[in-house]
């Protein structure tokens, strides 16, 4: 019972650790940090004929702001800011959501349990996190797994595993 605790812990750490990844990978094309691009090529090329002008570009981004100016006012307020982003990231988060639900559903339910949950790793994900097999996961084994689990998703580039 305990291990399973763990593991559904450390399981739920690791994915939600790794939420911003998994979504950047769901939006292949798209630079997934700050406010960079993230629209498709059609979404952009407004009446279809293949270029994106400037004009384009500016309408969209117009567009754009004039959706998180939640007050009308021609500016955006720090507040205006952090909703506009707080929905995006809601919006990506509930497509991961989905995505997970759609991969480990075994049941079709529409909910995971932490069968459904650890059914692909069976344990594997300890083992693995567990270098020297003494049966428990220390701070440095830890930091080792996140430090990997970092370079395999592009996280963490200069930074160190212990940070």
């Amino acid at each position: 019972m305990q291990k399973t605790v763990l593991m559904v812990g450390l399981t739920a750490a690791i994915l939600a650790g790794g939420l911003s990844v998994a979504q950047a990978d769901s939006h292949k094309g798209k630079m997934g940090k700050g406010m960079g691009m993230q629209h498709s090529f059609e979404e952009l090329d407004a009446d279809a004929d293949g270029n994106i002008t400037p004009e384009e570009m500016a309408n969209h981004m117009q567009a754009r702001f004039e959706g998180a100016d939640s007050d009308g006012d021609g500016a955006l307020s720090k507040d205006e800011l952090v909703a506009r982003m707080t929905e995006r990231q809601a919006e990506r988060m509930a497509a991961y959501a989905d995505h997970m639900i759609e991969r480990h559903d075994a049941n079709s339910d529409g909910m995971l349990s932490p069968d459904e949950m650890q059914a692909r790793n069976k344990g594997k994900m300890f083992e693995k996190m567990d270098a020297d097999g003494d049966g428990a996961i220390s701070e440095e084994e830890f930091s080792q797994m996140r430090a990997q689990h970092g370079k395999h998703h592009g996280m963490m580039k200069d930074k160190k595993a212990s940070e």
